[in-house]
């Protein structure tokens, strides 16, 4: 099997499970890289370029797109993050000025895109908007083949603090224990039982059970900025 082939072969997995999409795009980070700095005409910086990200976040999106009919998968994802980024500078470009987001000073139907973008400052509001949406995008359709939507998780999603530190004392377990997410994205459906193995109530995980879906999906796969967000609410839950 040569390289071409094998990396089609991983491609193909790696749209079933999230994991495995997860791992192709960690070891394919110096493509990934290499690409971004091609646009950038220098090395991005992790934490710093928000080009990096957009670049993740376009070679996640290679991996569901991708078909054999397209030729080989490095192409098309290099052609797929420029692409991106092009987008990215075009959009940077037009908001150079002020910026203002839509409904930006409105309390009431707040978007959770707009509840990430407010996490950065002023000048990176815009570029963070769009890499978010494209996120959002892709969990909400992941989540609609476990029967799970947006308004679902709001809905469900606990408010007493000592509910939400039982969902991230679970969540952890199912990070340390790789078959738990494996069996929720093959059967669909939260693996109450082997969670409750970690110390989880079995009453709050099937109280809570659309919010756990939500939340092992996001750190199973590459939501990057989504799961930045969530790991500074469950920082600050853990000290309040």
């Amino acid at each position: 099997m040569n390289e071409e082939q094998l990396i089609i072969q991983q491609v193909y997995k790696a749209k079933e499970n999230m994991q495995k999409a997860d791992e192709l795009i960690n070891d394919y980070m110096p493509f990934i890289k290499a690409e971004t700095a091609k646009f950038l005409r220098r090395p991005p910086i992790e934490g710093h370029d928000d080009e990096l990200s957009i670049a993740m976040i376009a070679f996640h999106e290679a991996i569901c797109g991708y078909a054999r009919n397209r030729g080989a998968f490095l192409k098309y994802a290099s052609m797929l993050i420029r692409s991106r980024l092009i987008d990215y500078a075009r959009k940077e470009m037009r908001h150079s000025g002020a910026i203002s987001l839509e409904n930006g000073s409105e309390k009431e139907g707040t978007s959770l895109s707009d509840t990430l973008a407010d996490q950065k400052n002023h000048s990176e509001e815009t570029d963070t908007r769009e890499a978010t949406k494209a996120e959002i995008q892709e969990l909400r359709k992941q989540m609609e083949g476990f029967g799970v939507s947006l308004t679902d998780v709001a809905e469900n999603c606990p408010k007493q603090k000592r509910t939400l530190d039982a969902c991230r004392k679970a969540l952890q377990y199912a990070k340390e224990t790789p078959d738990i997410l494996e069996e929720l994205l093959r059967t669909k459906r939260l693996p109450i039982s082997k969670l409750v193995q970690g110390g989880a109530d079995r009453k709050t995980l099937e109280r809570h059970r659309k919010y756990m879906v939500a939340l092992l999906l996001v750190f199973t796969n590459g939501y990057e900025l989504i799961r930045g967000h969530l790991k500074q609410v469950m920082k600050g839950v853990a000290t309040k």
